[in-house]
């Protein structure tokens, strides 16, 4: 029997191998997460939280109070027995006047050979911490004024002392009729200084002004040669005081149906209220403070610092570093399909030589009442967009309009979210919650808008 050679031999089927396709998805992934690790930039990052800036001004105001300028009456050499800046009463000495010069001199060694109590060490410890504190290098007159207020703490511990140790001697000067000490005439608060405003009034400053640049103070300096009719002391009489401030016709607005304003003074922080009312001189707009506390604290300050303490703005606090802009094209609603929001793109096609109409999907951005904002990232200027169910059409790149915004980086990219912005200073801004296409608590963004474009990936 012969063998049958019609037996056909077949081919085994392809079989997928599960752990081959497994293996591929792997490289694959894994080539991928290297891809994106070279390509991924690392950003600082800034989470949103809800949070407030005060809405305060600062000003530099003018301080006007009672005070009188007391003159010598006889030629001499004169020294001080209070504190530049303290109260006193009139019981209390104020200065000595030597006609001849013996008993000044006498003084004035005392100082170079006198030690200093522990109350005055310490008192002048005090005055070094504080000017410390408070300096500023852009004030420097400051440092001035602050070398006369220790020379003066100086002059009134050692001539306190003086009196009894020089008793005998001044004494036979009282005695001579050539040597006389001073009370003040009234209570109130001794300032060894005069700058020429004494005197002036509100009303005298709102006729001719003040000039800043051009102020002067003069320090009355302990064993100095004086002569008669020449300013001694000055003295300021009550506890009323007033400051002058200029400020413009938006503020005046706001603030004329005030009655006090609370403010907070920016050399040492202290914050009280003070009654207000606003006043017009010529056509400049200017903000009266009156006050009954706090006046030995700025006894020696003719201009002044301060602080308008008003209301807080609340919202999501961002960096303003963090804040960008952005392009974008305004698209009336209309040309909007109803279902998807897309637009119904009209081209011309070469091939089939005739229009087609495409759809396509764009990111909203920002809306109003008649516009939608889309980017370039599906359309361009130019492209012509058909209004649905109409043959009406526009073009886009008609309008366009610029968006303040942030970087928002929570899917690991950067994508461009719009901010309303209701406040900001130079470090932060305040910007309205719930937006229909803005950032949320939470959300983290680019802390520097500048190191980043937007799509660019980030490393978590």
């Amino acid at each position: 029997m012969a063998k049958n050679d019609s037996i056909i031999k077949y081919k085994n089927p392809f079989q997928l191998n599960i752990g081959v396709v497994i293996f591929f998805i792997i490289i694959i992934y894994v080539l991928f997460n290297v891809f994106s690790y070279f390509t991924k930039k690392d950003i600082a990052k800034y989470q949103v939280q809800q949070g407030s800036i005060a809405q305060n001004m600062v000003y530099q105001g003018i301080i006007v109070r009672d005070e009188t300028v007391e003159y010598a009456t006889d030629n001499g050499y004169v020294d001080y027995y209070v504190r530049n800046g303290s109260k006193v009463s009139a019981t209390d000495i104020v200065y000595s006047m030597d006609m001849v010069g013996n008993i000044s001199k006498e003084l004035a060694q005392l100082h170079q050979n006198q030690d200093m109590s522990d109350e005055t060490i310490s008192s002048i410890d005090k005055q070094i911490d504080k000017f410390l504190d408070n300096y500023d290098a852009n004030k420097f007159s400051s440092s001035y004024s602050f070398f006369n207020s220790l020379s003066s703490e100086l002059n009134y511990s050692i001539n306190q002392n003086a009196l009894e140790i020089l008793s005998d001697k001044i004494a036979q000067a009282e005695a001579n009729n050539t040597f006389y000490k001073t009370n003040s005439s009234y209570d109130g608060i001794v300032l060894l200084e005069t700058d020429n405003f004494e005197g002036k009034s509100v009303e005298d400053l709102l006729e001719n002004g003040w000039d800043y640049s051009s102020y002067q103070k003069t320090h009355l300096s302990s064993n100095r040669q004086v002569k008669a009719s020449e300013p001694v002391y000055k003295r300021i009489n009550g506890e009323e005081w007033t400051i002058l401030i200029t400020i413009d016709e938006e503020l005046a607005k706001e603030l004329n149906e005030k009655k006090t304003v609370t403010i907070r003074f920016c050399k040492d922080d202290f914050k009280t209220t003070a009654n207000s009312s606003v006043l017009k001189k010529n056509g400049n707009y200017y903000l009266k403070l009156s006050l009954k506390t706090g006046l030995i604290r700025y006894a020696d300050e003719r201009f002044v610092d301060v602080e308008l303490v008003m209301k807080a703005i609340t919202g999501l606090k961002i960096p303003v570093s963090a804040i960008t802009s952005k392009e974008f094209f305004t698209i009336p609603k209309e040309y909007f399909t109803a279902e998807v929001d897309g637009l119904l793109i009209k081209k011309y096609d070469k091939e089939a030589n005739k229009e087609i109409v495409s759809q396509i999907l764009p990111t909203i951005y920002y809306a109003t009442d008649d516009f939608y904002y889309i980017d370039s990232e599906l359309v361009q200027a130019g492209d012509i967009v058909q209004k649905p169910e109409s043959q009406d059409i526009y073009v886009i790149g008609s309008h366009t309009d610029s968006l303040q915004g942030v970087y928002n980086i929570n899917k690991g990219y950067a994508v461009f979210k719009q901010i309303n912005i209701l406040y900001q200073n130079s470090e932060y801004a305040i910007v309205e919650t719930k937006t229909s296409y803005g950032i949320a608590q939470y959300d983290h963004i680019a802390l520097d808008a500048g190191s980043i474009k937007e799509h660019e990936l980030i490393t978590k």
